[in-house]
C-alpha cells in the first residue's frame, strides 16, 4: 500500500518555491524532478495534493496538471485515480534511456562507423572490467553459451539466427559480469536492436561464423584468466573487424544501387549510360 508523504505543511511549503511566471510550466517540472532525484521524496510516496501543490507553486490547476503529465511521461511519477490515488513517485531506472537508444539504433540514423566507434570504447572497457570482476558462476555461464554457439557453427549457416542469439547472450553476460547497471542497460539496448544492421550488412556465412565464434572463445578465455588488457584488446578488435565487413558490404550495396557510367558501343563521345 502506497504511503502518503509524511511531511507537515511547513515542511511541504519549504520543499517547493513560488515559480516565476515567465517559465511556470518548466520550473514546476524542474523543482519536483529535483526533489525526487535528490531523494527528498522517495519512491512509493505520494506528492502533496493538487490543492496543496497549487498553493505552494502559486499556479493554476491547468499548469500543474500539465507539469504532472510531463513528470509521468518521464517515468518519475504514476498518476493514480480514485480513493487513495494521487501522484505516486516511481523508482528511477534506466528503462527509458534504453528505449530511447533502441529507437535511435532501429531508425538506422546512426552510421555503421558511429556505432563501431561507440562499441569499441564501451565493449573494450566492459570486457576489461569483466576480467577484473568475474566470478566462477559468470565463467560457467559464458562457457555454457560458448557451447551453444559451437553447436550452431558446426551445424552451419541455417543456424545463423541461433548463433547470433548466443552471441548476444554472451555480450549481455559479460556486461552483467561488470556489475555496472549502466553497461548492462546500454549493451542490452544495442544488442536488442543491432540485428537490423546485421541482417542488412553481415552475411555470417561459414567463414564469418567460425571467425566470430573464435573471437568469442578468445575473449572469454581472457576474462576467465583475469587478463583485463587482453580482454579489452580482443573486444575492440572484434568490433573493428566485423564493422569492416559490414562497411564493405554497405559499400558494395551502394555501388549496386548507383553503378558507374560506361560508354555504349558505337555511341558518340558524351553518350553515357549506367552499367546494367
Amino acid at each position: 500500500m502506497v504511503q502518503p508523504l509524511q511531511l507537515i505543511r511547513d515542511e511541504r511549503s519549504a520543499m517547493f518555491q513560488t515559480v516565476k511566471p515567465t517559465k511556470v510550466f518548466q520550473e514546476v517540472v524542474a523543482q519536483i524532478e529535483e526533489a525526487i532525484l535528490a531523494g527528498r521524496i522517495e519512491a512509493g510516496q505520494t506528492l502533496p495534493s493538487e490543492r496543496e501543490l497549487k498553493e505552494m507553486f502559486q499556479i493554476s490547476r491547468g499548469t500543474l496538471r500539465e507539469a504532472l503529465r510531463v513528470l509521468e511521461q518521464k517515468g518519475l511519477i504514476e498518476i493514480r485515480l480514485g480513493v487513495g490515488g494521487g501522484s505516486v513517485v516511481k523508482s528511477v531506472d534506466t528503462g527509458r534511456v534504453t528505449e530511447s537508444l533502441g529507437l535511435l539504433i532501429r531508425s538506422q540514423k546512426v552510421s555503421l562507423q558511429h556505432l563501431a566507434e561507440f562499441r569499441e570504447g564501451v565493449e573494450g572497457s566492459m570486457a576489461a572490467q569483466a576480467a577484473e570482476r568475474r566470478s566462477a558462476a559468470d565463467i560457467r555461464r559464458l562457457k555454457e553459451l560458448l557451447a551453444e554457439a559451437r553447436v550452431c557453427v558446426q551445424t552451419g549457416r541455417q543456424r545463423r539466427d541461433d548463433f547470433l542469439e548466443a552471441d548476444k547472450q554472451i555480450h549481455l553476460t559479460i556486461a552483467a559480469t561488470t556489475q555496472n547497471p549502466i553497461y548492462q542497460s546500454v549493451l542490452a539496448s544495442i544488442h536488442e536492436n543491432i540485428h537490423r544492421y546485421y541482417d542488412r550488412f553481415l552475411s555470417m556465412k561459414e567463414r564469418e561464423l567460425k571467425e566470430n565464434y573464435q573471437d568469442l572463445c578468445n575473449l572469454v578465455e581472457a576474462i576467465d584468466k583475469g587478463n583485463a588488457d587482453d580482454a579489452r584488446r580482443l573486444a575492440r578488435a572484434h568490433v573493428k573487424r566485423f564493422n569492416g565487413y559490414m562497411q564493405h558490404r554497405a559499400h558494395q550495396e551502394l555501388i549496386g544501387a548507383n553503378p558507374p557510367f560506361r560508354r555504349s558501343a558505337g555511341a558518340p563521345k558524351g553518350d553515357l549510360k549506367r552499367k546494367p
